[in-house]
């Protein structure tokens, strides 16, 4: 649930960024993120004193409750949703909210278009026939949480494109195979063959290799290998190991660390490679290395330097 004009959030693009602003008081805060070309918003807020107005969203939104709990009306009845639960409101579904107690709550908030929300069921074997109605807006389910959390983490934080679109598809394939939805007509996908699958992860695999610096989506990717963004994610990953944004930020690091033991500074590295920035690159760089770009580079400095011969 995002706030209505006026209200302790408003909706202002603000270039992919995280957005704060001011709002009621008494502990009430929000950020906001909203995409540039996709109908797709996020939202972090904490409520004690802001109660939303009977209202609904053009778009899918799904959510997870951090802290507290929040209670609102919606289909008729009234909901509430505690630390760890799940929420799915459908497009044009009025709803309300407004904190359980006194100490507020906490959550987060994905926004995702209904032609987004197609275009990711469109890949997936089994898929509804049209689009899911869901049928309960609130509901226990750990793991689904897990990936609305990473998918809100991917939105507002230094994850490329790739990697978000990623984040969605696994949400989105998620919600539609644990939350319960309304029934629908199926009609399934023919599996792909061992060699198929291998031809596309191939290439993907080159295609990776020649954009690998750029901002590049799955839209690419399945243009590249002639298929559904779907089937080029499944395809890679199971020939790979890896999904195809874990590999292009692995060819990434790997370009640094070539540049780095060149004496490249590791803020220009970081550009250079397609990282956001150098704290963007020193943060995978440790995690995969266990050392920064600044202890690699000094450590190649120190093997290109040649040792005093010894004289006898």
């Amino acid at each position: 649930m995002r706030p209505r004009p006026g209200a302790a959030a408003q909706k202002r693009p603000h270039n992919g960024r995280v957005r704060r602003d001011g709002g009621h008081g008494g502990g009430d805060w929000a950020r906001y993120w909203r995409s540039a070309d996709l109908p797709l918003e996020a939202m972090h807020a904490h409520f004690v004193r802001h109660a939303y107005h009977r209202h609904s969203h053009e778009t899918y939104s799904f959510g997870v409750t951090e802290a507290g709990a929040q209670e609102f009306t919606c289909r008729g009845a009234s909901h509430v949703s505690s630390a760890g639960l799940v929420m799915a409101f459908n497009p044009d579904e009025p709803h309300t909210g407004h904190a359980a107690t006194e100490r507020g709550f906490t959550y987060r908030m994905v926004h995702v278009g209904p032609a987004l929300v197609a275009d990711v069921l469109d890949g997936i074997p089994g898929r509804p026939a049209s689009p899911p109605l869901f049928t309960d807006p609130v509901f226990d389910a750990p793991q689904l949480a897990a990936s609305l959390r990473d998918l809100h983490a991917a939105l507002v934080g230094h994850a490329s494109r790739l990697e978000q679109e990623e984040r969605l598809a696994a949400a989105v394939t998620a919600l539609v195979r644990r939350a319960p939805w309304r029934p629908r007509r199926q009609s399934p996908d023919p599996p792909l063959t061992a060699p198929a699958a291998a031809r596309i992860a191939s290439q993907v695999r080159a295609f990776l290799h020649d954009t690998y610096t750029a901002q590049v989506t799955a839209d690419d990717l399945a243009v590249a290998a002639g298929c559904s963004r779907f089937a080029a994610y499944r395809s890679f990953h199971a020939v790979f190991g890896l999904a195809p944004s874990e590999y292009q930020r692995q060819l990434r690091l790997r370009a640094a660390r070539r540049l780095l033991a060149r004496g490249k500074p590791a803020a220009s590295v970081a550009i250079d490679v397609g990282f956001a920035d150098q704290a963007h690159l020193t943060r995978w760089f440790s995690r995969y290395y266990g050392i920064t770009p600044g202890v690699f580079r000094r450590a190649a400095e120190q093997l290109a330097v040649p040792r005093n011969r010894i004289a006898f």
